[in-house]
């Protein structure tokens, strides 16, 4: 059971997604919503196992997108499970070969009739974690916000049964906007709605000039998450302490520490050690996982999540005497050359995506996917937030028919059909 909580949140603590229904949006927002007439499925049947296969193919994915993505300069906070969903909605309208790349780089195992609905009782399951946890004081009690959003152009013919298929499994409906003739305030709208959603941590998540006339859809996902420790840090016990960079350098970081051993779940192996730091309640717990000086590299390019489950299977209470750095930092991720690395190649492509399940034509594909993620940890706890968006775009067509002006020299042949004989040939090079 504890194997299946730690797949399940492995990424919730650096944050996770959950679906809320997009309402009529008031103020400067969008005027009208392009609602299903089906309400969200709120207590879906979904076998024990369906939802243990989702949680380990969401894992699964996980550690696949760490191993491209660790490559990136510096500190790095994603949320693979935000990727995850947003990706599973704009799955669910993907056919032929763009559905089957997508399922398989993001190991969505479960057959469309299943994964769906999976995906829905995670949502509503995390979505009940708040009030779950036991012995919390309210000022306490860890957030778990999370929300969804789809942005779709005006007018355009998106299919009933996609529109149903949000609405009954994500319990989303789809904003109207016009992107062909103001995708700036479209835009605007976007980065407000997901500011809001992330309590002010995540801004602009989509840059100026990214949407443009051609934009269809945009989908939008967006967590927030707050919750204190279990066991606080005194402020008072913080101090700048030696902190050793890879590259051999020393510097001085903000190290808090507690001022006596705690009861923490502990593990160590070769060259590793990992502890489990819980928030109150008792739902929710960040692992760190600390290789051994000189290891770090080697630990990192085979850090899969099988090896993840191992070292969190391995870990058992010790009484731990516990130092450790505060932080703050944003990451930033432009996931298309990503994703296509990773094998969803036709998804990015005009001439080959299929997402005719959303509007019965083979026109839409992803021009891009962006993710931003923040984290802060102190001595009270840990603030986390993230968003990620699918920008759908639709392929230029040929114009209808072909345009020939002759208005250039140019030369001529009379021939016989049935024999091919040239009759008369000769140019015009001036026509006066």
């Amino acid at each position: 059971m504890k194997k299946n909580l730690y797949a399940l949140f492995i990424a919730v603590i650096i944050p996770a997604l959950l679906f809320a229904a997009c309402q009529s949006p008031s103020g400067g927002g969008p005027g009208r919503v392009a609602a299903s007439k089906l309400e969200r499925i709120d207590n879906p049947d979904v076998p024990a196992a369906d939802s243990e296969q989702l949680a380990a193919g969401n894992a699964a994915f996980a550690f696949d997108l760490y191993q491209v993505v660790r490559g990136e300069d510096g500190n790095l906070v994603c949320s693979p499970f935000s990727i995850s969903v947003a990706l599973a909605m704009t799955y669910g309208g993907a056919r032929g070969d763009t559905a089957a790349q997508m399922a398989d780089v993001l190991h969505y195992t479960l057959p469309d009739d299943r994964l769906h609905p999976a995906f829905n009782a995670l949502d509503l399951d995390l979505a009940q974690r708040p009030d779950q946890a036991a012995n919390v004081d309210e000022e306490d009690r860890f957030q778990l916000s999370i929300a969804n959003s789809l942005w779709g152009q005006d007018g355009w013919p998106f299919l009933p049964e996609y529109l149903d298929l949000l609405a009954v499994n994500y319990g989303a409906g789809m904003r109207l906007v016009d992107f062909e003739n103001a995708p700036e305030s479209a835009r605007k709208q976007i980065n407000d709605w997901v500011s809001d959603q992330t309590n002010k941590r995540i801004k602009d998540i989509i840059p100026p000039g990214v949407l443009d006339p051609s934009t269809r859809l945009v989908l939008a996902n967006a967590i927030y998450f707050k919750a204190t420790w279990q066991y606080e840090f005194d402020p008072d016990e913080t101090s700048d302490e030696p902190f050793h960079l890879l590259d051999g350098e020393t510097v001085s970081a903000p190290m808090m520490g507690l001022e006596s051993a705690k009861l923490f779940d502990y593990a160590a192996g070769d060259g590793w050690q990992a502890v489990a730091l819980p928030y109150k309640g008792g739902l929710t717990e960040m692992v760190i996982l600390v290789p051994d000086a000189g290891n770090f590299e080697a630990f990192e390019s085979t850090l899969t999540a099988e090896r993840y489950n191992e070292i969190v299977a391995a870990l058992e209470p010790q009484q731990v005497r516990l130092s450790m750095p505060k932080f703050t930092f944003e990451t930033s991720l432009g996931l298309k050359d990503t994703l296509i690395g990773m094998g969803m190649t036709d998804a990015f492509d005009p001439g080959l995506a299929d997402f005719s399940g959303m509007d019965g034509q083979r026109i839409l594909y992803i021009g891009d996917a962006l993710h931003k993620a923040f984290i802060a940890v102190d001595e009270k706890g840990t603030e986390a937030a993230a968003a990620t968006v699918v920008i759908m775009m639709a392929m230029a067509l040929p114009p209808e028919g072909i345009v020939l002006t002759i208005d250039r020299p140019f030369f001529y042949v009379i021939r016989d059909v049935p024999t091919g004989t040239i009759l008369f040939m000769g140019r015009v090079v001036d026509p006066r």
